[in-house]
């Protein structure tokens, strides 16, 4: 039996109405139940394949804000998420996560505004999120945030990280694991996709699959490039 907090995800297809544009996503569309089975689970594809749209209507099914944050965070700026969340249907195990965060890149502004006027109200400490660059922000968060026995989802955490800090993330993805968290992370970056023992699954092809480290497209195209770079922007930029 896993240890997770949620071990499998389905999505129930007929609470999405027809006229759905989730429907139209290959990948998600050939989805009725998919299953949890490590501590850290990657969702990778290329752009548009449904990652980050499945990451967000998990998230929110298991009571996070949409734009990110804790479960704590009820506001909205922008209601830009689909009716997928209407439609998924979580097991879980017999744990209860004690603390959780959905850290995504595109709302983290926002979600770091309502979080300082949160503390200034309640009379807590600010967390001066603002007074950071994106990257350390993002990385305070996960070293203040982040603890044993959470639930964490992250939409692709490497587009406020450089390479250094993405090796960083990693330690704090051990940390916590090592304490019982669990997470689900949608994202695009051959450092963090090596985190050991985690789960890739793969959006690409038109299904979700599970997928080998080597296998991914991130890693065989980042590989490609740093071994025969001269010749591969010669042909992109070079040749009519």
């Amino acid at each position: 039996m896993s240890d997770n907090f949620i071990t499998a995800i389905r999505i129930e297809w007929e609470k999405v109405p027809e006229s759905s544009y989730v429907r139209n996503i290959e990948a998600l569309r050939s989805a009725d139940e998919i299953a949890l089975e490590s501590p850290v689970t990657f969702l990778v594809g290329e752009n548009g394949s449904g990652k980050s749209t499945l990451l967000e209507a998990v998230a929110i099914a298991a009571g996070f804000n949409p734009e990110g944050g804790t479960r704590a965070n009820s506001f909205s700026t922008y209601d830009s998420h689909s009716e997928l969340c209407r439609a998924i249907s979580l097991t879980k195990s017999f744990r209860r996560a004690r603390g959780g965060y959905f850290l995504r890149a595109e709302s983290f502004y926002n979600v770091a505004s309502m979080e300082a006027e949160a503390n200034k109200l309640m009379g807590g400490r600010p967390q001066h999120l603002h007074e950071r660059s994106h990257g350390e922000s993002f990385l305070y968060i996960a070293q203040n945030l982040f603890g044993a026995n959470g639930l964490y989802m992250l939409d692709e955490p490497e587009a406020a990280l450089s390479p250094q800090r993405q090796l960083a993330l990693l330690v704090e993805l051990d940390r916590c694991v090592k304490a019982g968290a669990q997470f689900i992370i949608a994202t695009h970056s051959p450092i963090i996709l090596g985190f050991p023992n985690a789960s890739i699954l793969s959006f690409d092809g038109g299904r979700i699959h599970r997928c080998e480290y080597e296998d991914t497209e991130s890693v065989s195209i980042t590989r490609l490039f740093l071994s025969d770079r001269e010749r591969i922007l010669h042909r992109l930029l070079c040749e009519e």
